[in-house]
């Protein structure tokens, strides 16, 4: 089970990176979205979205962020 905050890599690529969302389909393919560190040059790295099964946790500290954001404890605005 993916847990948010956690690190994660895709066994397939070695892209590595903290779990920052997650979204579960109907059809079990359910994906994670892994947020990478900004490189040693300062550039920063798009996160991108990896099949579950692909990923192994690493073993690091999770990273927890209070909500403090406007709108950060309300539901999805829907149409």
């Amino acid at each position: 089970m993916i847990k948010l905050g956690l690190t994660y890599t895709d066994q397939i690529t070695g892209f590595k990176g903290v779990a920052t969302g997650h979204v579960e389909y109907i059809t079990g393919c359910n994906q994670t979205l892994l947020a990478p560190k900004v490189g040693k040059d300062g550039v920063k790295k798009d996160a991108e979205w990896f099949d579950d099964d692909r990923l192994k946790q690493s073993n690091s500290k999770r990273i927890i962020l209070p909500l403090t954001s406007p709108g950060s404890d309300m539901a999805a605005p829907t149409r």
